[in-house]
């Protein structure tokens, strides 16, 4: 089963931050946070952006990305930017995965990214728009590790049908 970890290095919207606890609690995935964080973890809006799945989160903090990086030393470590030149699903992820984010003003800092050149990705996009949503790029990236490893997990089944079926009605779980 693969271990999906996302690291938002220095968030600063705490409705960004609920919603992708919110993401990792329902996919089974770690949150990390890496401080200085742009919010009070007790904010009403990133608790109400989470709902009730605070209790299903895996959590944890950091006080910089040298904490971070001297914690996870040899880790499979992914950095999402709008400046990498590689599309995030040509990349083979393994069974352990960290994919980190950058803050929603200014993304992760270019020395960081030039220092992991070989490790940076990108979502692609129209244009030259400067970026999605940071929730919604944690998202897409969580869910294509994930299928890579086959949703493993995961419940795929909704409950209107006791089996998922295809439009044939051929059960497809």
């Amino acid at each position: 089963m693969k271990k999906i970890n996302v690291v938002l290095l220095e968030p600063e919207i705490p409705q960004n931050t609920g919603n992708i606890a919110r993401t990792c609690a329902a996919t089974g995935s770690s949150l990390h946070l890496i401080r200085p964080l742009g919010f009070d973890v007790d904010d009403k809006h990133l608790k109400r952006a989470g709902l009730d799945y605070w209790q299903y989160l895996d959590l944890h903090f950091y006080d910089g990305w040298e904490d971070f990086a001297a914690a996870h030393s040899g880790a499979e470590i992914y950095f999402f930017s709008t400046k990498a030149k590689r599309c995030y699903s040509d990349v083979e992820y393994g069974d352990e995965v960290y994919l980190v984010f950058g803050k929603e003003t200014a993304g992760i800092p270019e020395s960081l990214l030039i220092a992991n050149e070989e490790s940076c990705v990108r979502i692609p996009m129209y244009g030259d728009l400067r970026s999605l949503n940071l929730s919604n790029s944690v998202a897409i990236a969580v869910y294509e590790g994930l299928r890579q490893g086959g949703f493993e997990g995961l419940n795929r089944r909704g409950k209107l049908f006791p089996e998922a079926v295809d439009l044939n009605g051929e059960v497809v779980f």
